[in-house]
């Protein structure tokens, strides 16, 4: 059996190699192009890797909680367990989507090219404070868009079972913007591990929980409910990952206090 992954998992990243690069290349030759066009071009090809993944390696999906998504503006906040999510969510949700993420990615050979092209919010992390006014001023532009924005809150991929503390920076975001969060819970890692060359077969359950609102909260109140939501969901899609029911983590500092 372990034999079998390590064969489709080594075919999965043959098909991704083989896709990226001819994909990469082609989305700067679609630069020229309006950007909502751009966007739905380059997006094609994480739509295609889930693809191959569900195809290629077992890797089903599943979401609960469509119904959640609000009508307008939001921001994104998903546990973030592996590259999966990262691929899918512009795959599936029914918006354009505006991840945060380190400028840095732009020189990852394709993948950072294609991302360069289509306007997502990139930051100056050398900028300290003033990198978070990078994502406010980047942030509003988007949603008055019509654009979501996801941030994951832990800030890196965690194993399943595992709990960071989760940071400010997505509720922060939100309150500067009147924005209000939508947490979302999912056990990716179950089947595509953190940093791990084999992908397992099997089904990932993706839980979209209600729109939290920001009105008369502040930023660690905020963070805290989406933690909240998101660790105790955790409990229900993966219970062999916990010993017991979620208990809040200390309080979070604001980043920059």
């Amino acid at each position: 059996m372990r034999a079998l992954t390590a064969l489709r998992s080594a075919a999965y990243l043959l098909f991704l190699v083989v896709t990226v690069i001819p994909y990469a290349i082609a989305v700067l030759s679609w630069s020229w192009l309006p950007q909502a066009w751009r966007y739905w071009l380059v997006t094609g090809w994480p739509r295609t890797a889930i693809w191959g993944a569900r195809w290629i390696c077992g890797i089903r999906w599943r979401v609960e909680g469509w119904d959640n998504l609000p009508p307008g503006p939001a921001i994104l906040l998903p546990k973030h367990q592996s590259a999966w999510e990262t691929l899918s969510l512009p795959a599936i949700m029914p918006r354009k989507l505006s991840f945060v993420y380190k400028r840095e990615l732009h020189w990852v050979p394709f993948f950072g090219w294609a991302f360069a092209t289509i306007g997502m919010i990139n930051i100056d992390r050398s900028k300290g404070q003033s990198a978070f006014e990078q994502v406010v001023e980047q942030g509003t532009a988007h949603l008055a868009d019509g654009w979501w924005i996801v941030i994951f809150p832990e800030g890196t991929r965690t194993p399943p079972g595992s709990t960071r503390r989760y940071k400010t920076g997505g509720a922060r975001l939100a309150i500067r913007t009147g924005t209000p969060v939508v947490p979302i819970a999912l056990n990716s890692g179950e089947c595509w591990p953190r940093k791990a060359f084999l992908k397992r077969p099997g089904l990932i359950t993706v839980s979209i929980g209600a729109p939290i609102p920001v009105a008369d909260r502040n930023d660690r109140d905020l963070a805290a409910l989406v933690e909240s939501w998101i660790e105790t969901e955790m409990r229900r899609l993966a219970p062999h990952r916990y010993s017991g029911p979620y208990e809040p983590s200390p309080p979070a500092e604001s980043e920059g206090d």
